[in-house]
């Protein structure tokens, strides 16, 4: 099996070499990700402007790892067209850097990659994991993880998704199946406003962390806040 690893953190991200090495245990991984921290950005494509691609000496044994002066979808769609021959038997996409649940799937450039690959009819996976937190629990059940998702396939268009909780391997409690998206994002936007030395008003946006009580019981979020592996199944809205 023929793999792309994708994520939406940049090439030298700690998670994109957690997926990649978890990946090498399932077939053929190749490494296409942006050259650049691309999160926010969805299904977002580079258009007008060119991209720069780079060969990269990825520290595991892949097939082959490019940076791309792009968005993830951009690297989905150039692994395909361009650095991969042929088009991957599946997309893994992650780890990424801070959870995608509940609405914060809209704006991911995790689940972006993934939506790319569906519509291209190539299967796709999302992984991520608490916002900077050490990827030791992601990196021991990843592999289990991915084996029974491989072994339940998925339909067309369909992506599943899923987030590691905090804390060692041993805490996990378990892994929760057919989370729904909480109705709320996980990271509540905060925004905080200086003044620079021109006089300009310049705005900042931070992603709180909401609290377990706003969560919807059996959703993506409560599972990750109560230390479960939360698993659900995504739908591209155009397949």
């Amino acid at each position: 099996m023929r793999i792309l690893a994708v994520n939406d953190d940049g090439i030298s991200a700690p998670g994109l070499e957690a997926l990649a090495g978890a990946a090498l245990g399932f077939g053929e991984v190749w490494v296409v990700a942006p050259s650049r921290q691309c999160s926010g950005m969805s299904q977002h494509l580079t258009i007008l402007e060119e991209m720069e691609l780079r060969a990269v000496d990825f520290p595991l044994p892949v097939a082959g790892a490019w940076s791309v002066d792009g968005t993830p979808a951009d690297c989905v769609k150039l692994a395909m067209e361009l650095l991969m021959p042929g088009k991957p038997d599946y997309v893994f996409s992650g780890v990424n850097n801070g959870w995608n649940c509940g609405f914060d799937i809209a704006y991911s450039g995790t689940i972006g990659a993934c939506c790319e690959a569906v519509l291209n009819g190539v299967p796709a996976i999302a992984f991520s994991a608490p916002f900077e937190e050490k990827l030791d629990l992601a990196a021991a059940h990843m592999p289990a993880i991915i084996a029974e998702l491989l072994r339940r396939g998925q339909g067309t268009g369909e992506i599943w998704n899923v987030n590691f909780p905090g804390g060692d391997p041993g805490e996990l409690r378990g892994v929760l199946w057919e989370r729904k998206p909480a109705r709320t994002q996980v990271y509540k936007a905060r925004y905080s406003v200086r003044t620079d030395e021109a006089d300009r008003q310049l705005c900042r946006q931070q992603g709180v962390l909401i609290g377990k009580e706003l969560a919807d019981g059996g959703s993506d979020i409560a599972a990750v806040l109560d230390g479960y592996i939360s698993v659900g199944k995504l739908k591209n809205f155009l397949l």
